[in-house]
């Protein structure tokens, strides 16, 4: 008969693990190469992410002798934004990130991010270093498919996100059955807002279909998805986010911006977020003011943000997170 595992048994196994530290291992062999700086910044910050859909881990320290909330980032951007204004050299990080609530089969509360930035690239040539890390970590050329958010989901949804109206959407929804099988209930909350339905189609209907021929970069988002990203008019006049993000076997694996440097802009952008929050019955997140006063400083550039667990999952084959991570959140 089977022998039960241990309760404090891992999850991922030592085979597992090897191939794990290999990936690190061929990552930073990739940017020592290309004399990209590796660098550490906070996990901890008094600062937090704005954003309606990512949930901050908060932290109660006590800090000269006072309490205070502090906050586990949800990801390096924002410091390795201030590291980058300062020392105005291509860097990249290999660290934890959090984010609360998220658990399941592609989600851990703690997970891996790489996250590297590169001074006066723009996002055809962050395309083209992502590919040639992919070629590394999978060890055989890689050709990468772009494909644009409005053709992705006129092929897969059947009408036009940037034009369609909030009815038109919602009727699409309902035909699809989306509101009825597949909404929780945080998304019902936002359903009658018109970008939550663009992400709601979007998820269910033309994410799970991407990536699976070749590896595919979805190019020029909605521009209300720009978050730090810059926007610009496509070749249609349509005004679009300048970021691209990578899918494989259906999984978001990266997310990739042509990085906004205007502090009044990304101001305005996080007041714009906690005013929706409060909305949405959450609390407004404190803003990185570090953040904003490098902004002048801020070399033109492009940034991306990998998730290295799901990585490795698309790489391997895997089905889980827990199979490619060692102890997930709810036995840590």
């Amino acid at each position: 008969m089977p022998v039960d595992k241990p309760t404090y048994a891992p999850t991922m196994t030592l085979a597992m693990g090897h191939k794990r530290a290999q990936m690190l291992a061929t990552i930073r062999q990739f940017f020592a190469q290309r004399q990209v700086l590796e660098v550490q910044t906070p996990l901890l910050s008094q600062a937090a992410n704005t954003d309606t859909f990512l949930q901050s881990v908060a932290a109660q320290v006590t800090y000269q002798d006072k309490p205070h909330t502090f906050y586990l980032h949800t990801s390096p951007e924002f410091a390795m934004k201030r590291l980058l204004a300062s020392w105005q050299v291509a860097i990249y990080q290999i660290c934890p990130v959090f984010r609360d609530n998220e658990i399941g089969s592609r989600h851990n509360i703690e997970f891996t991010m790489l996250e590297w930035y590169q001074p006066h690239y723009n996002l055809h040539d962050l395309a083209e270093e992502l590919g040639q890390l992919l070629e590394a970590l999978y060890g055989y050329p890689i050709i990468l498919n772009h494909y644009r958010y409005i053709d992705a989901f006129m092929d897969y949804v059947g009408i036009h996100p940037l034009t369609a109206s909030l009815t038109a959407l919602q009727a699409v929804a309902q035909d699809k059955g989306v509101e009825v099988l597949n909404l929780t209930n945080d998304e019902v909350e936002l359903a009658d807002h018109r970008q939550s339905y663009l992400d709601l189609l979007f998820s269910h209907l033309v994410e799970p279909n991407l990536g699976y021929d070749l590896p595919t970069l979805i190019i020029d988002y909605p521009p209300a998805t720009a978050a730090l990203a810059k926007t610009a008019l496509d070749k249609e006049g349509h005004l679009v986010a300048k970021r691209f993000e990578l899918y494989i076997n259906g999984i978001e694996i990266a997310n990739a911006y042509d990085e906004l440097a205007e502090g009044p802009a990304l101001r305005a952008r996080f007041e714009a977020d906690n005013k929706q929050r409060l909305q949405h019955n959450l609390p407004p997140m404190p803003i990185d003011e570090y953040l904003l006063a490098a902004c002048d400083e801020l070399l033109t550039c492009s940034g991306i943000a990998v998730g290295l667990d799901r990585l490795l999952m698309v790489i391997i084959g895997a089905k889980s997170i827990s199979e490619v991570i060692p102890f997930p959140s709810g036995q840590a």
